[in-house]
């Protein structure tokens, strides 16, 4: 026992100091003295001369490297020191401290909000399961997809449009009172709900196979006692990821931040990786890693709770369900619908310009209208559909081999790597890439890489608990069967199909990552047809002219759709 305890304190502790040294070395990856960055993001007109640079290094103790820098800095940190900002000269325990105050009061509303959500989309499947009929989705299921591809961004900025500006319901931006936490949490919920909504649709079409089901209804159980019992044991699956969600969400809402201008820790971490400002992000990233480790053990903790002796006494007997055998309609149609968009634009010009056309709406001539700068919209969508489809189904299927890799091959009894780097925002991923290869798509996709297979992680991880304490399981391992032959027959049949629908889920998701790098400068160059970027040139005309958004953003909305109802069960 000690002996494990030891351990986890010192992968916590190597997983917080690595992610400091990586931040640290922000300023020596982009190849740029940190004093010159100092100098730049205090906006000084003073020439960056070596007396000057020398003066500023003097002033801020700025460290020779990275390595002396982090340890002196994490050295203070355990007297309780966060350090004093670059750039400000301020302590950041004074900046960081009440924006993460802020962003988990927005993140942890939020996350409620979409559970909420996400039960009240999940509750016709339950009825339907707990009748006997093995279907997972439903209306539900699609609504959930279309939801979860809804861009963040672009959902913030139509919420202030018409809520706060059309309306004058509620506030257009600040953090004062509880009316300025309704858009912010809708905007991150809603999007959060659709994702949340899926997972519970397809462990629900898990559960209803299981055995306890079918005896159950021979012994007459009335049908809301079944689906009170399947909703338990789908939300025991979902937990975990209602966890992750809150912390990701904590550094991910970096953009809807700024659209609200809510002074968060998404916000405060960003605009301190823009400046170089190296004690503010470590303090941030590291409190995000922190907290990550504690929510990631949580749901591990929560998932035991909720299942109880189950888990430990072989009370599971999951089986393979047969496919659904009505045709996939909903995914059918709406494949071909965005096709037959797609095709169109590819036979049009992208960089083709009419300025007496700018901003047109839709005609014979522009069927989706015309861009600020006069080119076609559908020209421009056909063809960034290359680009952010494409590039979605690829990272989607990488970031599948890895998270079914890790949630495999690894510890289902405690958090691990992904719990670590779940906590990390992937706009600051996409700043340390680019700070090393340069912005560009390129360096996006990386970026999006390096954190989109943690929730398929952490879902395997979770699958592979309960197959682990499955009667079956057990049978195998006692026969003597070995571990590459328990794994291949007996955990992947098991995990691979609701992990695989997970990641079918998250294609949108990914190009809504894509998206967000984009719109921060980060990702796909200014002349990109790339959905991503076309939403970040456009968003500001939302109120006048809403068709130059709607074009991108229903793409997405529509991929999120072809995902969810791709799964048999969906229908």
């Amino acid at each position: 026992m000690t002996t494990a305890v030891l351990q986890r304190s010192a992968g916590v502790a190597g997983a917080l100091a690595g992610t400091a040294l990586l931040v640290g070395a922000l300023p020596w990856l982009s190849g740029e003295d940190p004093a010159r960055s100092v100098l730049r993001a205090r906006e000084i007109d003073s020439a960056a001369d070596p007396a000057t640079l020398d003066a500023v290094r003097d002033q801020l103790d700025l460290p020779a490297d990275p390595v002396t820098g982090t340890l002196g800095w994490a050295g203070r940190v355990l007297t309780g020191d966060l350090g004093t900002s670059w750039v400000s000269g301020t302590p950041v325990a004074d900046t960081v401290l009440p924006a993460l105050g802020v962003s988990l009061t927005v993140a942890g509303t939020a996350s409620l909000v979409a559970l909420v959500l996400a039960g009240l989309l999940t509750v016709p499947a339950l009825l339907r399961a707990a009748e006997g009929r093995l279907s997972g989705g439903g209306v539900g299921a699609a609504v959930g997809g279309a939801l979860a591809a809804l861009p963040e961004f672009v959902l913030a900025v139509l919420l202030v449009s018409v809520v706060a500006v059309g309306w004058g319901l509620l506030p257009t931006s600040g953090f004062t009172g509880p009316a300025n936490l309704v858009l912010p949490v809708l905007a991150l919920g809603i999007p959060a709900a659709g994702v949340l909504a899926r997972l519970l649709a397809g462990a629900v079409a898990a559960a209803a196979g299981e055995s306890w089901v079918r005896t159950w209804r021979a012994a007459g159980v009335r049908r809301g006692t079944i689906a009170a019992s399947l909703g338990r044991r789908a939300v025991s699956v979902v937990v975990p990821q209602v966890l992750l969600l809150l912390v990701g969400t904590l550094g991910a809402a970096a953009v809807v931040e700024a659209v609200f201008d809510v002074p968060g820790l998404g916000g405060v971490a960003l605009a301190a990786a823009l400046d170089q400002d190296v004690p503010v992000v470590q303090a941030a990233v590291v409190l995000l890693v922190g907290l990550g480790l504690l929510v990631g053990g949580g749901g591990l903790l929560a998932h035991r709770l909720l299942l109880g002796p189950a888990l430990r006494g072989s009370g599971f007997t999951p089986e393979l369900l047969p496919p659904g055998r009505r045709p996939r309609r909903v995914a059918v149609a709406v494949t071909v619908v965005l096709v037959v968009a797609v095709v169109a634009g590819l036979l049009r010009n992208p960089a083709a310009q009419d300025v007496a056309a700018r901003l047109a709406a839709p005609s014979w001539t522009h069927p989706f209208g015309a861009d600020p700068l006069g080119r076609d919209v559908l020209a421009r969508f056909g063809h960034g559909a290359l680009l952010s489809v494409g590039l979605a189904v690829v990272l989607a299927a990488l970031a599948l081999v890895v998270g079914l890799a890790v949630g495999l091959l690894g510890r289902g009894d405690r958090s691990g790597p992904a719990d670590v780097l779940n906590a990390l925002p992937a706009v600051v991923v996409g700043i340390v890439v680019a700070a090393v290869t340069g912005p560009g798509l390129l360096a996006a996709c990386l970026a999006v890489s390096l954190v989109a297979w943690i929730p398929l992680a952490v879902h395997a991880r979770t699958l592979a608990a309960e197959a682990r304490a499955s009667g079956f399981h057990v049978a195998a391992v006692a026969g003597g069967a070995g571990r590459w032959h328990v794994l291949r027959r007996h955990l992947l049949p098991v995990v691979g199909p609701p992990v695989v629908r997970h990641a079918l889920v998250r294609v949108p998701h990914a190009s809504l990552a894509l998206a967000g790098l984009s719109f921060l400068g980060l990702g796909a160059g200014a002349e990109s047809p790339e959905w991503g970027r076309a939403l970040a040139e456009t968003t500001g005309y939302l109120e006048r002219a809403p068709w130059v958004v709607a074009a991108p953003a229903a793409g997405l909305v529509l991929l999120g759709v072809i995902a969810a109802s791709a799964d048999p069960r969906a229908q």
